[in-house]
């Protein structure tokens, strides 16, 4: 009897669990896109500035003042060596995410994200020269064909944001790639990550956002009608932020590594059904269908290297022993049970 009340409590904390992910995860896409699109706040630096000092500033308090997560202690050498490498990656690729958000549908943008897996193991393979068992390539095959019908397709398609969101999918497979190795003997939680990284990645965009974009805020700001209420939004939007790193961080201890990648692909719908929604961005049925190849190669993807990586014998690369230093010691270290999306 326990035991059934203990199994049907886990099941519900996942549900939570992952219903409170979508729900920050959706929240914050749709802000972003209505502070680009509504706001005409049209600062992609600005609010990428905006979402690390807010992430910063709620690390702090979780960890230093509510104390609701251990610190884990990196020493000073390693955190210019480490910490401010992978910073520099997540800085980058946060950047592109707003970027894409500023020229393209959600729709697009998030099954242009989808292609993260392809690119992680083509980068793996042709710089690394790391091996993949043939069905890894062969998962990758509906993934690679549903971008492009998506594409095609896209009735607002913009080359700017196309190749922005494109490059960032490159980002995350480099951070992805390179975090084994740069952050190896350090057991990172979303938490911590943003505790050490957050500060690092506001100090390499803070002085690019006034020079390229301070002008431009300051005439927003004069210019704006609602100013008080659209300040509200835009700083709520990285209270946000911070929250969904808080909620990665409980859904990955909630839910299995199965369940986290169909409920990654699923989070990619819903997003794209909400942004629909509100927006009401044009979608062709061809545009829809390639969509949908999309999220079901990631599945199916997420489901053939998870079966891989409960299979005895299946080549593994090695890890390292030290900190690398030198650019030709980051070899690619990637723990198999971590997953993509985060």
């Amino acid at each position: 009897m326990e035991e059934s009340i203990l199994c049907q409590w886990s099941v519900i904390r996942s549900i939570l669990a992952i219903l409170q992910w979508w729900g920050f995860n959706v929240t914050v896409i749709i802000i972003n896109k209505w502070i680009f699109q509504k706001l005409d706040f049209k600062f992609p630096l600005s609010v990428s500035c905006i979402h690390f000092i807010s992430s910063a500033i709620g690390a702090y308090l979780v960890i230093k003042v509510l104390k609701l997560k251990p610190l884990i202690l990196v020493d000073p050498e390693d955190r210019w060596r480490r910490i401010f490498p992978m910073s520099f990656i997540f800085c980058i690729n946060i950047v592109l995410g707003n970027v894409s958000l500023r020229y393209i549908p959600v729709s697009f943008m998030q099954t242009i994200k989808s292609f993260t897996p392809a690119t992680t193991v083509i980068l793996q393979w042709l710089i690394w020269k790391k091996y993949f068992d043939w069905r890894i390539w062969a998962s990758l095959i509906p993934i690679v064909g549903g971008i492009l019908v998506t594409s095609v397709t896209e009735l607002s398609f913009n080359m700017l944001g196309f190749f922005a969101a494109l490059f960032g999918c490159l980002a995350t497979s480099t951070k992805t790639i390179l975090a084994e190795s740069l952050l190896h003997g350090y057991k990172f939680d979303s938490i911590n990550t943003v505790y050490y990284m957050a500060p690092f990645a506001t100090m390499i965009l803070a002085v690019p956002a006034m020079l390229l974009e301070g002008p431009g805020v300051v005439e927003w700001i004069h210019t704006s009608p609602s100013l008080f209420s659209s300040l509200v939004i835009i700083f709520g939007s990285g209270v946000l932020a911070f929250c969904l790193n808080f909620s990665i961080f409980y859904v990955i201890h909630s839910t299995t590594a199965v369940t986290f990648n169909v409920a990654g692909n699923l989070k990619v719908a819903v997003a794209v059904t909400c942004s629909w929604l509100i927006f009401r961005n044009p979608i062709s049925a061809m545009n829809a269908v390639g969509c949908a190849i999309t999220l079901l190669g990631c599945t199916f993807y997420g489901y053939i290297r998870h079966m891989l990586s409960q299979t005895p014998g299946t080549p593994r690369t090695p890890r390292t022993p030290r900190t690398p230093r030198a650019i030709t010691e980051l070899i690619p270290l990637v723990n198999e049970k971590l997953d993509d999306k985060v």
